[in-house]
């Protein structure tokens, strides 16, 4: 009789002598295969590089079923939690709100899940107080459940490029969709996890960057090398796909393995655009060629006209001009122009550097538009073609700016505007009447957030830097130190935490909770300088400016150590982990979601390459130092009274492999001595957090996820029966 997968591990994995409480199940322990390594002379020692395997090992599958089921089985006890989820779906529908619009040619394009729906559709409508229809409808297919990930119209409005990927999975694979009918042209495109970024002039082909094959026995970093534009002409087979720009396509350009080779074109600009992406790093390289010379890739006269070294992160093309968003000397941004082939030497500044922190630009048919933030709040401003002229633009909503886009060939722009107590509504700007109005797309949230208040203040830190805290709660706060806080913190990529709503968020907050956002260095809050205070030898900054906010709201009445819960996800796992480290008397329990906990062998994993540029590298001294200093797996000592953790993952993760955190949830379950539960939670049906998740996953997450903290604080409705 065949063996299962559990029976051929059940030697990987013993009873815990030692239970939490009679209602939850012993810890499972892993076995141990101590590996050693030698770092430029520290010795590291390993006790769990086995589950690192690829694929995965049935050893570590077993290891991690055996803690969901344990994870499982304790939140589904807690007396609370269904009610607690179905208040969180309730809240979830009351607002109702799409994603990715695209205006094109008078035409909305959008994503978005109705009541009732499972998944995120793509909609078109004709206008925007047009007829609504559906395009692309995920929870209409069979087979695996399938998730959006980009869609791209072409040129005339005519189609539209849809990626679709499975389980999470971002593994895409493009479907082409005729608008007037809905019907699907073709399909079959794969290994597009990085979208489609150009259609042609004539609407017959479009241009996507596409991952190589793997060959057998290729080491998992080979995954995300040398990713390519190639060239798909709809009804074409897939075979006969050409590449168009990327590593070995033309000898004019040099294309470093990790950079992924972005390719655009525009039928109202003469020039091709060939960007390299070069991994995480924040600034790019851009080459331009005449768009005449596109027919044959190997021979395109391309001509470089960013460097890395420019500081360039985001560059707009229009007519024969270059608008590009440059860090170089401007720590804040700037925005400059020039010429198309010019040196950019000889760029002039169209915003000079300030106080702003400049995220973002859209040209448009009329003008330049320019996103940036002031103290936290979203601004637009609108910068003539013709004569230079800087315009503000009122926005309705003193909050965040969520999305952001112009058409090339049209006036104005459309974004989504929303505060952590206002939900997001879609307004377009008429470049004509300089009016801004909302398109109607959706709908207010009914959900009354008049009794919740966001305070923004600002937090000394150890070194005495001020690190913006923003305290989310009921109007009728008492700072008695017995409110449920949960403290969220990222800070990795010059990525910001802005001001957002969710209305699920109340379920927490309607229970008397305070839901804090700690805007910790390595974000991009104030810009680059912000980035880079929390980066390499400074990223002990991120995970001790989260402590010291944690510390501060405890001293100022906000909460106690016994109320105090920490969130963080992904590069904020990095936060998380280490502040159990440092810290662990703070916290009552932690969500360390989908975490880099392993900081040390995130480099051998396929995004492992690509994360060098923000994360470092092992191979040279400083770059270990710096990555050894952040590893939380590597910080967990034996004896310590850790606070109640719950790791999270998806099987299906690209992101950050599932290992890490199941690495981490079998140190801290044997070095724990407080007695307090370490839960792993794993998604069979998910990947990187909430990307590509449905509905119900997040739904069931969030319940899951405030059900373990209330019931670490100690809420009557929330302990084990």
């Amino acid at each position: 009789m065949k063996r299962s997968l559990l029976g051929a591990a059940a030697l990987a994995i013993v009873a815990n002598a030692t239970a939490v409480s009679a209602a939850l199940a012993p810890a499972p322990v892993a076995k141990t295969i101590p590996v050693t390594d030698t770092y430029f002379g520290t010795t590291i020692v390993d006790p769990y590089r086995w589950m690192e395997t690829t694929p995965q090992s049935p050893d570590f599958l077993a290891f991690m079923k055996a803690n969901n089921d344990r994870t499982r089985a304790a939140l589904d006890a807690l007396p609370g939690r269904a009610k607690l989820a179905a208040r969180i779906g309730e809240l979830a529908d009351t607002a109702i709100s799409s994603s990715g619009v695209v205006r094109h040619h008078g035409t909305y394009f959008y994503e978005r899940t109705p009541v009732g729906a499972n998944s995120p559709k793509l909609f078109v409508r004709e206008s925007a107080t047009g007829a609504e229809r559906a395009l692309v409808d995920p929870d209409a297919m069979s087979g695996p459940r399938q998730a959006i990930s980009y869609f791209v119209p072409s040129n005339d409005g005519k189609r539209v490029a849809v990626g679709l990927a499975a389980g999470g999975s971002e593994n895409a694979t493009i479907s082409v969709i005729d608008v007037a009918s809905g019907k699907t042209l073709e399909s079959g495109v794969d290994r597009a996890d990085f979208g489609v970024t150009a259609w042609s002039d004539d609407n017959a082909t479009f241009y996507y960057l596409k991952r190589q094959a793997i060959v057998a026995g290729e080491a998992p970093t080979a995954k995300y090398f040398n990713v390519k534009t190639y060239a798909h002409t709809v009804g074409a087979p897939v075979a006969n796909d050409v590449a168009v720009f990327g590593a070995g396509v033309n000898p004019a350009v040099n294309v470093p393995p990790t950079s992924f080779a972005a390719f655009q074109v525009s039928p109202l600009s003469p020039y091709l655009g060939g960007i390299l992406i070069n991994g995480v790093a924040r600034f790019v390289t851009v080459y331009t060629a005449p768009k005449a010379s596109i027919s044959n890739p190997a021979t395109i006269p391309w001509k470089l006209a960013i460097r890395p070294e420019d500081k360039v992160s985001d560059a707009q093309i229009h007519g024969d001009r270059i608008y590009a968003l440059t860090a170089k000397d401007a720590p804040r941004f700037k925005v400059i122009s020039y010429r198309i082939g010019e040196d950019i030497s000889r760029a002039t500044d169209v915003i000079a550097a300030g106080s702003r922190v400049i995220d973002s630009l859209a040209a448009a048919g009329d003008a330049l538009y320019v996103r940036s933030r002031e103290d936290g709040l979203g601004r637009i401003t609108r910068i003539s073609y013709t004569d230079g002229k800087a315009t503000e633009i009122a926005l309705p909503v003193q909050g965040t700016i969520s999305g952001f886009s112009a058409e090339d060939d049209r006036p104005g722009f459309v974004a989504r505007l929303e505060s952590w107590t206002t939900s997001p509504l879609w307004y377009e700007y008429d470049g004509k009447s300089a009016t801004v109005a909302d398109t109607k797309l959706d709908a207010r949230s009914s959900v009354d957030f008049g009794s919740i208040v966001a305070e923004e203040v600002k937090v000394p830190a150890r070194d005495g830097t001020l690190v913006p805290l923003s305290i989310v709660h009921r109007k009728d706060l008492k700072k008695n130190g017995q409110n449920p806080t949960l403290l969220y913190a990222y800070g990795s990529y010059g990525i910001s935490t802005e001001p957002g709503f969710s209305a699920g968020r109340l379920a927490f907050l309607e229970r008397g909770g305070i839901y804090a956002y700690a805007h910790v260095r390595g974000g991009g809050e104030y810009g680059e300088e912000w980035h880079l205070a929390g980066k390499d030898k400074n990223k002990v900054n991120t995970f001790r400016d989260f402590i010291d906010c944690a510390m501060w709201l405890e001293k100022q009445g906000y909460t106690s150590p016994s109320k105090l819960g920490a969130r963080g996800g992904s590069a904020g796992g990095i936060t998380m982990g280490m502040s159990i480290d440092e810290a662990p008397e703070l916290f009552a329990a932690v969500l360390d979601e989908v975490p880099v906990s392993d900081e040390l062998r995130i480099e051998t994993t396929a995004n492992g390459p690509a994360n060098v540029p923000e994360f470092g590298s092992v191979k040279t001294q400083a770059g270990f130092d710096n990555l050894y200093a952040a590893s939380a797996y590597h910080h967990i000592a034996k004896g310590t009274k850790y606070p109640a953790v719950m790791l999270t993952t998806g099987i299906n993760d690209p992101r950050v492999d599932p290992w890490q955190a199941g690495k981490m949830a079998a140190a801290l379950s044997t070095a724990t001595t407080s007695g307090k539960p370490i839960l792993l939670r794993v998604d069979y049906d998910g990947g990187h957090g909430g990307i590509g998740s449905s509905k119900a996953q997040g739904v069931a997450t969030a319940a899951d996820e405030f059900s373990f903290l209330l019931w670490q604080f100690g809420d009557p409705a929330f302990q084990l029966p």
